[in-house]
């Protein structure tokens, strides 16, 4: 697969309630294509917030708005555009950082995740010095991280529900 230069084409998901900010890296290709993010039905992401919400009805885009919304969770990715091959996150370069000040001014962000290594790492060089706010990095949702099973990532992801009741 060829590389190319991408541009996020998602806007992020967050209102003037939300207290928790999730960054992953940058949208896959399913997610580029469906115009939403972990639109990969191999991701993992929306059934980790399933198991930590116990909300299981999410058919659609606008049942994971409203569960992210309604448990004062923002998504959004660290990069704007970059190279990249497929969906690949070790073959990101050439990276601009989405500016998530727009995020931090109309929500009272609390606390900062990342979605696995790379946004963490992509976070810590372009928005750490922007924001202020130490991340804490989660296990990837992706399912190229296989050796966390299910089970094991929803463990390690209820840090989200120890620091802020949602």
């Amino acid at each position: 697969m060829e590389e190319s230069k991408q541009i996020h084409n998602i806007d992020p998901v967050y209102d003037e309630h939300s207290r928790i900010l999730i960054l992953g890296s940058f949208p896959s290709v399913k997610s580029r294509e469906g115009q939403f993010f972990y639109h990969h039905p191999q991701n993992r992401f929306w059934k980790i917030l399933s198991e930590l919400t116990g909300d299981y009805f999410l058919t659609d885009v606008e049942e994971k708005r409203k569960l992210l919304l309604k448990n004062k969770i923002a998504v959004w990715d660290v990069i704007k555009s970059c190279t990249i091959q497929g969906s690949s996150d070790s073959s990101i370069k050439d990276v601009i950082p989405n500016d998530i000040n727009r995020i931090l001014h109309a929500a009272p962000i609390e606390h900062i995740f990342t979605n696995g290594n790379k946004s963490y790492e992509m976070y810590k060089k372009y928005l750490k010095n922007v924001t202020g706010i130490e991340a804490i990095k989660l296990p990837s949702s992706s399912p190229a991280n296989a050796a966390w099973s299910l089970d094991k990532l929803v463990k390690a992801w209820k840090i989200i529900l120890e620091t802020k009741e949602i």
